[in-house]
């Protein structure tokens, strides 16, 4: 069977054009990945089954699952430079029918150039363009931060190219695609210029998710707030983007920008209030007083506008939980998904061990009328039991509509699946025990494939096999930036194991 989509992505803006988000089918007529039904009883059921240990010691999964090592901290690159260590959050974009390119975040800073991009003694940074490194330390400790990109054949299995193409920036944590085809790369820190660093940090930076190797100018996202940013998720019906906030009382805010997909031009910034409860403390920790928030219940939101973007004096959060806004337990990972924004707070709940959120946005988001039908925030998830989530962080939405969730706890480090009745799955484990977290879990948008890295030792994982069981298959779509059509990539129907692709 084949279909042509170079008609659509010429009318939808071509390049501009970008995944959005994945469809499912159930026997019968195609439609959208059901919205979750959230339930306070939480559980665990088995998925997939049990895990089978990995005699190679790298990851545990069921039966039927298998790995393919994409990459490892130290590998020489295309580009000459090295993989840089301790990845973090990504996000993979289509490239044609058989490839993806994924940019890919490395949580660094200037103090350990054994896991940087420049070699040991930094010996590879005079080949950076000058205009190309954020900050150069003074020549002295460059940032060792950044992205980088590699394109990666799903059929074959193997990396075609693989290059750095964000650097200088400094813990680049998680952050987000958006719908027109870039990732967004958030540094978590409130690092000041020093005697050793040229600049200010805490910013966004804005990565093509392109196959052409080389670094993008670094400029950072400043009216999107200086904070210590962890990850970012993008409304395509809006253009809006949501972030999360890695402090123990940190914030959820939007940004609003002047011109959708144009996020250089600026824009709002903006904080969550939850509606009848000014400086509500969605935590529901127990030594703090505050009334606990139930699981499953619709909380009214609006929002408050921030004026102090720069944040030098690191205030942000609390002068504006002081004026009303709602604070959060290490909001971390986040994700676009079904129409609603889902994040994870990694300490929240009473036993300080996870929560997750979904926001659903009011049909006038971030106009004058969205008083009339406030979007609403919801308690998604809190188990308060460790066997079934210990410190819940980078997170993505699956095909079929479950949420996929990489822990970072002290103990074996789990990805586990949720699913649309609030029940939680256990997908795989690190073979890395103790302070060694996964994290940026994301699926290819063309194949059945979920890419996720293991931190330390620095390794990039691609995931294949039964995905999905229980549906009767899984549609992937490329859809247009404002999420209102697309056109079909491909089809996989788990129970045969069936992967149908179609032709641009």
């Amino acid at each position: 069977m084949r279909i042509s989509r170079r008609g659509f992505l010429r009318q939808s803006g071509g390049v501009a054009a970008g995944f959005v988000g994945l469809q499912r089918l159930l026997d019968g007529p195609l439609v959208a990945a059901a919205a979750p039904t959230v339930q306070a009883y939480q559980s665990e059921v088995e998925a997939y089954g049990k895990l089978v240990r990995d005699p190679k010691r790298i990851l545990d999964l069921p039966k039927g699952f298998e790995y393919t090592v994409v990459s490892v901290m130290g590998d020489p690159m295309s580009d000459g430079f090295r993989t840089p260590g301790a990845p973090d959050g990504m996000a993979a974009f289509p490239l044609d029918d058989d490839r993806v390119v994924v940019v890919r975040n490395h949580e660094l800073e200037d103090d350990v150039t054994l896991m940087g991009p420049f070699g040991l003694e930094n010996q590879l940074v005079s080949r950076v363009p000058e205009d190309k490194l954020y900050d150069a330390g003074k020549g002295v400790q460059p940032q060792l931060g950044g992205t980088s990109t590699f394109v990666y054949d799903v059929q074959r299995r193997k990396v075609k190219s693989h290059f750095l193409s964000l650097a200088g920036t400094v813990r680049n944590c998680a952050g987000g695609l958006t719908p027109w085809g870039s990732w967004i790369s958030c540094e978590e820190t409130l690092q000041l210029e020093d005697e050793f660093r040229e600049r200010h940090h805490g910013y966004n930076f804005e990565v093509p998710a392109s196959d052409k190797m080389g670094l993008v100018v670094p400029v950072p996202l400043k009216a999107m707030g200086r904070f210590n940013h962890e990850a970012v998720a993008v409304d395509p019906a809006t253009g809006i983007v949501y972030q999360t906030e890695d402090e123990h009382n940190g914030l959820i805010t939007r940004f609003i920008p002047n011109e959708p997909g144009k996020l250089q031009v600026g824009g709002r910034l903006e904080a969550l209030v939850v509606r009848g409860n000014a400086a509500c403390d969605t935590r529901n920790w127990p030594d703090v007083g505050a009334p606990a928030i139930p699981i499953g219940e619709m909380l009214e939101v609006s929002w408050m506008p921030i004026e102090d973007t720069e944040n030098l004096d690191g205030k942000l959060r609390l002068n504006s939980f002081r004026a009303g806004a709602a604070i959060f337990a290490r909001g971390e990972g986040m994700w676009y998904g079904s129409g609603k924004i889902y994040f994870a707070c990694t300490s929240g709940g009473r036993a300080k061990s996870g929560q997750v959120f979904v926001y659903s946005p009011s049909p006038h988001e971030g106009t004058v009328l969205e008083d009339r039908s406030p979007g609403r925030l919801t308690l998604y998830l809190e188990p308060n039991n460790t066997n079934l989530l210990e410190f819940g962080d980078n997170l993505t939405v699956a095909p079929w509509g479950d949420v996929i969730l990489c822990e970072d706890g002290a103990k074996d480090q789990y990805l586990r699946g949720i699913t649309s009745a609030g029940k939680i799955y256990t997908l795989a484990r690190s073979g890395y025990h103790g302070n060694s977290e996964m994290c940026g879990v994301c699926f290819a948008p063309n194949h059945p494939t979920l890419f996720v890295n293991i931190q330390v030792p620095g390794i990039t994982l691609a995931i294949t096999g039964p995905w999905g069981e229980g549906c009767g298959g899984i549609w992937f779509f490329w859809t247009g930036g404002d999420g209102s059509s697309g056109v079909l990539l491909g089809f996989w129907r788990p129970s045969r194991r069936y992967w149908m692709r179609f032709r641009r």
